[in-house]
């Protein structure tokens, strides 16, 4: 089961009530409905299943044609303040690559759902949503929340006007698209293989206006920590991934050696990751991706040290495995996230 932060319910309900048919009493009891005080402060910590809020957009999606639209208004009236700490470290990042980066990074501070992954490719850089395997509407709405949420962020602290190069939706193209078109001021590309924000790279690099180094490495931390707090491994894989993090220095561990580690046989561990549908040379990946990122972020390693810390042969396997993670290079990555 997955979760989001209760501020996305109280910017949902506030659009439902300026952009379709829903008053003052329906909102309450779609309050209610997901088990809230319409009373209650906004928390940012707080959290919804992401059943629930994917119900709550799907009733409000029926109250008229234009509840359909509720997630982009919603996204429009976003800033960075409602994001707690979290949308402070987007706010305060050197440029809006690594306000991005720290999306893909600290995402679950927020929520588990709709969280995003960023590729470069050419000349564009693709705020692109990790897709959830549950097909139903309120999933798509939360996705089109996502992308609309971050081109309000975007425009808040970019130093000059911000325009995309253009917004990928897998939705079909409604009869009415005035609410995208308006919002996004860019191609809308309905239909599309992905659920997306296309910005050029010149424009993803100019520097944030509210840039400070020292506020985004304190709200780094502070979000790591929070992070750390935050985890839908099982004990299993958490169990293997730090075995796996502890031993990389001396070279990628066996799955026999780990699983001795662990008190168990090779035969064991295996039937036990088959079970979670996991795969050990997945987890020596992810190990190694995590391991490197925390290492060019926390200290100043140079990087033929980390290649071997993470158990790579030589600096240049290193970097080929780290651009395939991140599609940028590791000194690339290092500078855009301050030590």
């Amino acid at each position: 089961m997955g979760w989001i932060s209760t501020v996305f319910v109280h910017k949902a309900l506030d659009a439902a009530v300026s952009l379709a048919s829903a008053d003052e009493d329906a909102r309450g009891k779609l309050f209610k409905s997901v088990g809230l005080d319409p009373s209650a402060p906004v928390d940012p910590g707080a959290m919804i299943s992401d059943g629930d809020f994917f119900g709550l957009l799907e009733r409000i999606a029926k109250l008229d044609d234009r509840g359909r639209f509720v997630p982009v208004q919603m996204g429009a009236s976003m800033c960075c303040d409602d994001y707690g700490a979290f949308g402070l470290a987007f706010k305060s990042a050197p440029d809006l690559l690594s306000s991005y980066a720290r999306v893909e990074r600290f995402g679950k501070v927020v929520t588990s759902i709709a969280n995003f992954r960023v590729k470069q490719v050419g000349p564009t850089v693709f705020m692109e949503v990790v897709q959830g395997g549950d097909p139903r509407l309120g999933l798509r709405m939360t996705n089109e929340l996502a992308l609309a949420a971050t081109m309000s962020l975007s425009q808040e602290v970019s130093s000059e006007d911000f325009s995309p190069v253009a917004v990928h939706l897998m939705t079909e193209r409604p009869e009415v698209d005035d609410v995208y078109h308006a919002h996004f001021r860019c191609p809308v590309h309905f239909g599309a293989d992905r659920d997306a924000l296309e910005v050029a790279t010149k424009v993803a690099v100019r520097p944030n206006r509210l840039s400070d180094n020292g506020m985004s490495r304190f709200f780094e931390t502070h979000l790591d920590n929070q992070l750390s707090q935050i985890s839908d491994r099982s004990e299993l894989e958490q169990g293997i991934l730090d075995q796996i993090g502890e031993a990389l220095s001396e070279g990628v561990p066996t799955l026999a050696e780990i699983a001795g580690c662990m008190g168990m046989s090779s035969r064991t561990l295996q039937r036990r990751l088959s079970a979670e549908g996991l795969a050990y040379q997945d987890l020596v990946s992810s190990a190694r991706k995590s391991l490197s990122e925390q290492l060019l972020r926390r200290t100043d390693y140079a990087l033929a040290e980390i290649a071997f810390l993470t158990g790579f042969s030589d600096q240049s396997t290193f970097t080929r495995a780290f651009k395939r993670w991140h599609q940028q290079t590791p000194a690339n990555y290092r500078r855009g996230t301050p030590v």
